[in-house]
């Protein structure tokens, strides 16, 4: 580990408190609207209509529920794969509206394990923070970052991040591995992200 990790990582991690806590206090209400706002701006996306299989998430806690999206995809005939953590990393399998999710770890829903694997070519991505040059803090972990450097190795791969506007904040301390997010969209709309 580098020098400068260590404190850019607890950086990181108040900015992350701050943001969440943030997210944590909007209304049922409000998180509910913004997630259908965000949904009809994401399905709007044309490299996203062009994915075939793209991967999504299953929300926890006070996330942006990407469900009303998922819908969406599924309406106009794509399909999606959700992941689920392993030692290995993010492990994406294809999930049908209706299937049953089994309990994982961190308190997430995911797809049950005797589905194949599959790369998808786009990623809606979770996330604790944002800025304009489309870094993300996540939830330190890492699996996203892992996995969109995984999926690259087969082509590219169309990111896009989800979140609350509230979540926005001025500048992500990014290390050299963060890979900036092609979209990024909140309820207000898509968010114009700078060229770094």
């Amino acid at each position: 580990m580098a020098p400068h990790s260590s404190p850019r990582r607890a950086h990181k991690a108040q900015l992350r408190a701050e943001v969440l806590a943030r997210r944590d206090a909007l209304s049922p209400e409000t998180r509910l609207a913004g997630s259908q706002q965000a949904a009809a701006f994401i399905a709007g996306l044309p490299e996203l209509a062009q994915a075939p299989l793209v991967g999504a998430f299953w929300p926890i806690r006070s996330e942006i529920d990407p469900r009303p999206l998922i819908e969406r995809l599924f309406a106009r005939g794509q399909r999606v794969a959700l992941p689920k953590v392993t030692k290995q990393g993010l492990v994406f399998r294809e999930w049908r509206a209706g299937e049953e999710l089994v309990k994982g770890g961190f308190g997430l829903s995911e797809p049950r394990d005797d589905l194949p694997p599959l790369d998808p070519t786009a990623l809606i991505v979770p996330l604790a923070a944002f800025d304009r040059a489309g870094q993300r803090i996540g939830y330190g972990a890492g699996y996203y970052d892992q996995a969109i450097e995984r999926l690259s190795k087969n082509g590219p791969v169309l990111t896009i991040g989800i979140a609350f506007s509230v979540q926005e904040i001025p500048e992500v301390p990014a290390e050299p591995h963060d890979r900036p997010l092609d979209h990024m969209v909140t309820e207000e709309g898509p968010v114009p992200l700078r060229q770094v």
